[in-house]
Order: structure tokens, then sequence, then C-alpha cells
């Protein structure tokens, strides 16, 4: 890991060097969570380089299908899993993977509505079965998070119990739903959460239950700008994104 950060400090210091004769845009797929930490980010980069980024955002599936499409792109961040397949796929550049940050699943309400205790496995089951309703990422749209709380909810047994009283969000922020009272309880990367000012959030699922995503950049195969993309890439792991990350309920690196 820390080689690699070594790495893409180069390139950084040989864009910035050549950065104003050789400006150029740049296209970022974001999957997810990530992309609020990715729009914190970029400001820095683009002054420093003197490029443009454009980002866009889906949950993970969507990106896929898109990528798998043909869609060109410079940089992209998902998963190592996916990030991984679309390198044997040859839409990424093999070697170019780099994993960023994690980030956990959490609990929230709207804001100055009491909390459940969540504390214990037993006590999320309590507060699930008794909120009116609960929203999470619809697990067919290919959001990691809402895939993953279809699966332990029926681990848990109570999958039945609470399907009919399920507002499923389909992409973006379980916070909207939340916060307009759409739903009492929402399931979410924690990192999707504490930017809501109409949440709050009540804390992590447990940790016999907790599930990380792991999010991961690499370099887009089809790129005609392999130096700046490697210099986009540094800046996402560099000393302000690291306390940026924790700022928003990431853990940096997650090797």
């Amino acid at each position: 890991m820390r080689y690699k950060i070594l790495l893409l400090a180069s390139a950084v210091g040989a864009v910035l060097c050549t950065h104003v004769a050789q400006a150029t845009e740049l296209k970022l797929l974001t999957a997810g969570a990530f992309k609020a930490t990715v729009v914190a980010l970029i400001p820095e980069y683009e002054k420093a380089s003197g490029n443009k980024v454009v980002v866009e955002n889906e949950t993970v599936g969507g990106l896929m299908k898109r990528i798998q499409g043909g869609e060109k792109f410079d940089v992209v961040v998902m998963t190592p899993e996916t990030v991984d397949q679309l390198i044997g796929e040859g839409k990424v550049t093999a070697g170019s993977r780099i994993n960023l940050a994690r980030v956990g699943v959490g609990v929230m309400v709207k804001t100055g509505a009491a909390k459940p205790d969540i504390s214990t496995v037993d006590a999320f089951k309590k507060a699930v079965l008794d909120a009116k309703s609960i929203s999470f990422i619809d697990p067919a749209s290919g959001g990691s998070s809402g895939i993953y709380v279809e699966k332990l909810l029926e681990r848990l047994g109570i999958a039945d119990q609470v399907k009919p009283k399920e507002k499923l969000k389909q992409g973006g922020y379980v916070a909207d739903y939340v916060e307009s009272g759409q739903a009492e309880l929402g399931i979410h990367q924690i990192s999707e959460i504490l930017p809501h000012a109409g949440v709050t959030l009540v804390g992590p699922l447990p940790k016999e239950i907790q599930n990380y995503t792991v999010y991961a950049a690499g370099i887009g195969a089809g790129t005609k700008e392999g130096d700046a993309a490697k210099a986009l890439i540094a800046s996402l792991v560099g000393p302000s994104a690291q306390a940026l990350f924790k700022s928003k309920g990431m853990e940096p690196g997650a090797d």
C-alpha cells in the first residue's frame, strides 16, 4: 500500500509540472457511499493540477453495466472485487487498483426522534421489528449495503416480518426517506448518513453483524490521460483524504 502511494505521489509531481500546457478533463465514475468523499477532494486536485474532473455516481451494479457496455472513463471507484473483475475483462488497467477506505453500516432516525437501542444483535432485531417502517437501498439496484441488509434480515429470521413495511430506495440516500418521514428507521452506510442534517446516526451495527464495504480505485484501460489519472488517484489517498475519510465515518486504507 505504502509503495503504491509513493508511486502515485510521483505521478502527482509529474502532472503538476506540466499542468498549464496539458490541462485536461477527466471522467471519474464512483459507486455508492464514496461520492461525497470524492466530491470533497476534487477541488484540491483541480486547483493543483489545472485539470477538471467530472464525477458521475451510481450503484456498483449500475456502473458495472455501463462499463461492461463500453462506457469510457479515466478513473473508477468501486469495490475491490468489481475493480478486479474489470481488470480481468480488460476494462481497467492491470496493476492500477489501490484500496482507498472502508465504511461500515449504520442505523439512522429522523433528527429529534428517539434513538432505539441497537447495542446488541437482539436489540437491533427488536428495533427493526418495532419500527413502523424501515428503509434501505433496494438490493435490485445493485447497492452493496442494500444487498447486505436483505441477506442480514434473512439470516436473523425476520425478513418476512419486515418485508411489508420496507421502503426500498432506488439508489441515492436512504436519509431522504427518513428525513421526509416515509421511513421511521433507515439502514445505510455510515458515510451516507453523517452528511444529512435531517437525520441522526443511532450507531453502527453490532460488530457481530457489521459489514464493511471497501472502496478501491482503478484506471480505465482506455484512458488517454494515464499520468493525470494516477495523480487523481494519488489525491484520493493523500493526507487531506486520510483526514476526510475519518470525518465521514470511513477508515483509511483497508488493505
